[in-house]
């Protein structure tokens, strides 16, 4: 990954420390923590917090460093408007320098302006190069006003690039182990069919997608249950 100027060598170590943190994190919450973990680290930021867009288009509040965070989101969220909602629909960044000045948003500036916080940096969280989709925003805030500068909204790109990259793979993953726990659960529940009914697998598994479509219910929920309980729904 290309880093964009400036960035100092501590910066850039940071950011490698960072890619092997993300790496490394065991799924979605825990590479989220880890990312606003790190902008308090590298950015002047006090607070900072990450929502994505989850099922539905709903957004959701993914991780915070403050519980300040999650009023600032909850503020945006009801009304859905604000630099938050703003930056996520339109997939671009939204500096406000100073929440007691800024008249973009004059009720949520005045309200979050009551919390302590004076400079907001929301930047998107894209995923895709020919399809660009925008999954989430990164969050940062401070008590101080005009607290970003230039080097800091840079930073930020960086650190919302590397966070975009973990959460698409964090996710995938995630789905992937999903799809495996599936088709774990199904195979153990074919076998007790098998063994108490004495019949193929092929025969087995008809037993289990029909139950599946006659309830409507997901084929792996139908094998936990039998599982669980040793009976069909």
């Amino acid at each position: 990954m290309t880093l964009i100027d400036p960035v100092s060598d501590t910066d850039a170590s940071t950011f490698a420390r960072l890619a092997v943190e993300l790496h490394d994190a065991p799924g979605v919450e825990e590479t989220l923590d880890a990312v606003v973990q790190f902008a308090l680290q590298a950015l002047n930021c006090t607070y900072a917090g990450v929502a994505f867009s989850g099922r539905g288009s709903r957004v959701e509040v993914a991780s915070v460093t403050d519980p300040v965070v999650t009023e600032v989101y909850e503020l945006q969220l009801s009304n859905q408007d604000g630099p938050l909602v703003t930056s996520l629909r339109l997939g671009t960044p939204v500096l406000i320098r100073d929440t007691g000045t800024d008249d973009r948003w004059p009720l949520w500036a005045a309200k979050v302006a009551a919390l302590g916080v004076r400079s907001v940096l929301d930047v998107p969280l894209v995923t895709g190069q020919q399809h660009a989709r925008t999954v989430g925003v990164l969050g940062l805030y401070s008590p101080l006003p005009d607290a970003f500068s230039a080097d800091d909204e840079a930073v930020a790109h960086i650190l919302a690039r590397h966070a975009s990259v973990a959460l698409a793979s964090a996710k995938h993953e995630a789905s992937l182990a999903q799809a495996v726990d599936a088709r774990k659960l199904v195979g153990q529940a074919m076998g007790i069919l098998m063994e108490r009914f004495d019949i193929d697998a092929d025969r087995a598994f008809a037993v289990l997608k029909r139950y599946s479509q006659d309830t409507n219910t997901k084929l792996r929920d139908v094998a936990q249950q039998l599982i669980d309980t040793r009976k069909l729904p």
